[in-house]
């Protein structure tokens, strides 16, 4: 049996006016201090005030949240005793709400032992919201939850059904002075779920449609979005985007693109949607020498964004040609190199690079999974931008 899951979405122009319509007493609010400096913060607490909701700002999340910092989300949310836990800002806030609320009701729990198989119905004291302030993670839209043991230096991705917002809100006056770098990071990381979760072996005709729909507004609209930030269609467009790619992704999954990826940012400290957008084309190469299914699956998704026409394989490598000339067009780095990383220190790293690729679920949910040395080939060739060949 398979299930599709989704949030409740109000979206486009005076969204967050929705929260008027919400029933409670009290929200917790889980962010970082520049979405509040920023005062997009403010604009959500103004609209609980006018309906008489209490709110308790948590400001303390930082990019690749810590398992820390869940914990003392965990001490603040059990103290205050909310009826809706509200994550506001990038994929790093939304994530963290989610596992803080389920500290909430586990308050034992240590927040990496979070459990897909494991019922916690936290629901029996308050409802979880999403309001993204970038246009990418699409975690408004899935019950996944990424967050980072520094110790260890490791991301830990799980999921739990439960975890799915109940409500997201898709405002662009959350996104529109989201700046140009910070734009095409997010951007890549649409494109790369979408992708990724339309060839998923765990995909199916219930997940394609939305992948297929925010690849080619994200092919559209990103150059629009990170060249004029104030093109509200533009920005409408991707936030639509970027839930759509949650969707059909979070109801699939990822795949190489995202392995290799997330072992790289562990280890470098590269923004997620970065590294996920570089290693995407080659990962799409390895992929397409190697499985007809997949390299048809790419095909159809260059010939419905109009990229090309021909057979499978042109088809294929035209779509991979699209993306990376989609992420030279908004100065995303073409190969490891680009992002200034020595290479004797990039060398050391790659056992260890290999080993979390490895680890990682959503190796194995592609048509062609690697062992260790394909994926070391793929970890080296991305740092000289050089084709893959094998």
């Amino acid at each position: 049996m398979w299930t599709f899951s989704c949030p409740f979405i109000a979206y486009s122009d005076n969204a967050l006016e929705y929260l008027a319509q919400i029933q409670g007493k009290k929200a917790f609010i889980v962010t970082d201090k520049n979405i509040v400096k920023l005062g997009l913060a403010k604009l959500v607490t103004d609209q609980l005030d006018a309906v008489n909701i209490k709110w308790q700002i948590f400001d303390e999340v930082e990019p690749e949240p810590s398992l820390n910092t869940i914990k003392k989300g965990g001490v603040a949310v059990g103290k205050y005793q909310p009826d809706w836990v509200i994550g506001i800002g990038g994929g790093s806030c939304m994530d963290a709400a989610k596992a803080i609320i389920i500290l909430l009701v586990r308050p034992d729990l240590e927040p990496d032992c979070i459990m897909a198989s494991d019922t916690y119905n936290f629901r029996a004291k308050a409802r979880l919201m999403a309001i993204p302030t970038t246009s990418g993670t699409g975690a408004e839209a899935t019950s996944a939850i990424i967050l980072t043991d520094t110790k260890e230096q490791r991301k830990i991705s799980m999921m739990n059904i439960e975890c799915m917002p109940d409500v997201a809100i898709l405002d662009p006056v959350m996104v529109t002075g989201m700046p140009s770098l910070i734009t095409a990071d997010t951007g890549m990381d649409v494109l790369t779920h979408a992708i990724e979760g339309y060839v998923s072996t765990w995909g199916t005709s219930i997940t394609e449609g939305q992948g297929l729909i925010a690849i080619r507004r994200t092919f559209e609209y990103l150059p629009k979005a990170y060249k004029t930030g104030d093109d509200l269609e533009a920005r409408k467009e991707m936030q639509n985007a970027a839930i759509l790619g949650g969707m059909s992704f979070g109801n699939s999954m990822a795949g190489l693109g995202h392995s290799t990826g997330h072992a790289f940012g562990a280890i470098f400290h590269v923004p997620h949607g970065r590294t996920v957008g570089l290693f995407l084309p080659y990962t799409m190469e390895y992929l397409i020498n190697g499985s007809q299914e997949t390299t048809a699956k790419y095909a159809e998704i260059a010939r419905f964004c109009r990229i090309a026409s021909g057979s499978d394989k042109e088809c294929a490598k035209a779509l991979v040609a699209k993306i990376r000339a989609l992420a030279k067009e908004i100065n995303q780095p073409l190969s490891v190199k680009d992002c200034g990383i020595d290479k004797t220190k990039y060398e050391e790293s790659i056992p260890g690079l290999i080993d979390r690729a490895l680890n990682e679920a959503m190796t194995m949910t592609v048509t062609r999974v690697p062992e260790g040395e394909d994926l070391g080939k793929i970890f080296r060739y991305a740092y000289e931008s050089k084709t893959i060949d094998f």
